[in-house]
This record gives C-alpha cells, structure tokens and sequence, in this order.
C-alpha cells in the first residue's frame, strides 16, 4: 500500500489532498501541529474507507517535524508522497516597501525551511527505491506577486524556486517534485470581489502531478 504524508493537514486543502490520494488506495499521514484535530479528520477520513493516522508537528521546529515524518514512515512502512502546505501566521496585508527582514524571515522559516526539512526526512527512502514524489503548496503570488501580500509572496518565490530546481536535480533519478500555486481563495467565505474555489476542486492537481510525471508545476486560477 502507497502512503502520502500531509504536511499541514487542516479541513480545507489538505483535507482534500488526503481524500483525493485515500479515495485512489493510499494510506495518508496527516501532520499539523493540533493531535485532538488530526484525531478528527483521520475519523473522518476511516468513515469514507481511508486508512489515516495523525502524527502531531510543527513545522516550526525541524526535530518535531522529521520526527513525526520519521514516525509516519514506521507505522505506514515507508512513505511514497510528501505534499507540503502548512498554514502560516495570519497575513499582515504588508506591501514590500512596508516589510520588515524579521516579517519575511517569519515566513521563509515556515515555507522554506520547514519544506527543506521535510524532503530531507523522507528523500533518503526515495532515493534508495527510485521513486517518489514531493509536492509543495504556495499562493499564485509566489508566480505574480501582488504588492498587498509583500512577507508571503517573498517566501513562496523562494519556496518556489527550490521546488523547480529540485525537480531539475530529481527527474533523472526517478522522483517527481512538483509545485502547486493556488491562484483562488479557498472555501466559501472570500472577500468581495476575491475568486474563489472547493479544495475539493483543486486536490486533482496534485493527483496529476503524481501520475503523469512531466510538469514541475501546475498553477490554478479561477
């Protein structure tokens, strides 16, 4: 049986991606910083016929995180997808003249360095079956940034950037690293005049992403 960790597994997106690998066979690791929550959607996921187990973490802090993407690997035996997409501190609506170093660095610690972390848990596995894939999550502004979103837009080109480059160095061994930018707000609830989109509408992308093998990055706009 395959297995997908998710990295910052909440009711929305990351919910979804679970449902969309479970709903295909996969076993699924769900990872966020809350244990009674993971509890919650792992029930959710065993109604609809998945096989789910929460591991708490946070990506915040690299030893919680690899080790719960260490525990996942023993109790799953191995794991065959990591999907990346933590939630961040509430956004600061700052335009780039208006960050701080310490508002990006808040940032790339939880998109980039929590990413880089991540692949280094599960990619030495990877590595020895030459197979696997590695799905990162960012907003669309990580491709056309808008002044607004000035901290999160800077760390998702970055968190970008690597992505596109480890697909580079990872394609000719066998494992697919991929980007995912969501160019839409996500649940029912947007701003005026803000497009909006079902997770459940956007989880196939990354399904594509593993099964067809060819693209370093899918964006999705309303």
């Amino acid at each position: 049986m395959s297995t997908i960790a998710v990295v910052g597994a909440g009711p929305g997106m990351g919910l979804a991606i679970a449902r969309t690998f479970g709903s295909r066979g996969f076993d699924v690791a769900l990872l966020s910083r809350n244990q009674a929550n993971l509890d919650a959607h792992a029930a959710a996921l065993a109604a609809e016929g998945i096989t789910a187990r929460g591991f708490a973490a946070d990506v915040l802090d690299t030893e919680s995180l690899t080790g719960a993407l260490d525990a996942a690997s023993r109790h799953f035996g191995g794991i065959d997808v990591l999907e990346y997409s933590p939630g961040g501190p509430e956004p600061k609506f700052l335009t780039p003249t208006e960050v701080t170093a310490a508002d990006v660095d808040l940032q790339m610690r939880y998109l980039v360095h929590g990413a880089i972390a991540a692949t280094g848990a599960v990619l030495p596995a990877m590595r020895r079956a030459g197979t696997g894939t590695l799905l990162f999550t960012t907003g669309a502004g990580s491709v056309d940034p808008t002044p607004m979103l000035g901290d999160i837009n800077t760390a998702g080109a970055a968190l970008r950037s690597w992505v596109l480059n480890l697909h580079k160095e990872l394609e000719p061994v066998g494992i697919q690293a991929a980007h995912v930018a969501i160019g839409a707000w996500i649940g029912d609830r947007a701003p005026q005049g803000t497009p909006s989109a079902s997770a459940s509408r956007i989880s196939p992308l990354y399904w594509d992403l593993h099964v067809e093998r060819d693209q370093a990055e899918k964006i999705f706009t309303v």
